[in-house]
């Protein structure tokens, strides 16, 4: 009786063993493998960053060529070029300015508001009220984007004094900032809900925001900022209204 059970615990001593062997071996073979990976993925890595570094070689390599091969005419030419474009960027300038760019200005009545959309290509509007907390928000950040963005005319309309064109428009939530490019009206940003639906959102977030409607230039770093991108109106596409009040894609302005 004795013998077998030594006969068993040695049986089981041994299988043990083997089962620990094998293991070992197991994981031996993991572990060389997931080497083999790594080693074989830096080994991609490196080749395709070389890859890059050529290809990125190469294009410059290419436009020193180019720049050793112009004469004395190719670079009065371009500067030439780069003057013309400076002046058209100035001339610009200046005639925004004499439509009232660069300044934030409440529009007194209906007809006001006419006349400036038929001078001005790209209109920020804010419809307000006097007794919204909110409104007096949006007057803060469109008194420090007007400076920033002379192509857009930024204004405010009260409307209580205007109430044909608040009908017109369909103004039920104040505030609504209505987005006017090239005489149609592209997009409205109503209340805050788009903007995180808080008071305290970004000027940033605000211009991204208009950027979308084309009314303003934003550079793709603004556009592609973390704060920006988790905004819900990034994935969202609001449809447009003419100011007679029919919904369409590109609504004239009468």
């Amino acid at each position: 009786m004795t013998s077998r059970k030594y006969s068993l615990l040695t049986y089981t001593l041994l299988s043990l063993q083997r089962e620990v062997a094998v293991e070992s071996v197991l994981s031996e073979y993991f572990y060389i493998s997931i080497l083999f990976v790594f080693h074989k993925m830096e080994s991609i890595i490196q080749q395709k960053v070389i890859e890059v570094a050529n290809h990125v070689e190469k294009q410059l390599d290419t436009e020193l060529e180019k720049l050793d091969n112009l004469d004395i005419n190719d670079f009065e030419k371009l500067r030439e070029n780069r003057l013309q474009e400076l002046k058209k960027q100035q001339k610009q300038k200046q005639n925004w300015l004499s439509l009232g760019h660069g300044e934030y200005t409440e529009i007194p009545d209906e007809k006001e508001f006419f006349e400036i959309s038929k001078k001005s290509e790209n209109i920020v509007c804010l419809f307000y009220k006097d007794d919204s907390p909110r409104c007096k928000i949006v007057d803060h950040h469109f008194k420090i984007l007007v400076k920033k963005h002379l192509e857009a005319k930024f204004c405010k309309l009260n409307v209580e004094r205007c109430p044909f064109l608040t009908e017109r428009l369909r103004i039920k939530i104040i505030p609504t900032i209505a987005l006017i490019v090239n005489g149609k009206t592209k997009d409205y940003i109503v209340g805050f809900t788009e903007l995180g639906n808080r008071d305290d959102f970004s000027t940033e977030v605000l211009e991204a925001r208009i950027s979308q409607s084309g009314a303003i230039k934003c550079n793709d770093d603004l556009l592609s900022s973390s704060d920006n991108t988790k905004k819900p109106w990034l994935s969202n596409i609001a449809k447009t209204k003419t100011i007679k009040g029919r919904e369409s894609d590109d609504s004239d302005e009468d």
